[in-house]
């Protein structure tokens, strides 16, 4: 497991998304709670343009 992972549950539908911080373009960390109760999030993974899929 990469240092700082943690284990959590599998969510179900209408389950409250646990707080979580992923790294951004340009050096900074934004957090799911940097929203909350602002604006709805989405979030999608991609493999990058360059990477067989």
């Amino acid at each position: 497991m990469p240092k700082g992972a943690t284990v959590t549950k599998t969510l179900k539908i209408g389950d409250k998304a646990p707080n979580f911080t992923l790294k951004a373009h340009g050096d900074r960390e934004v957090s799911l709670s940097d929203y909350l109760g602002q604006k709805n999030v989405f979030i999608a993974f991609y493999p990058l343009d360059w990477t067989p899929v």
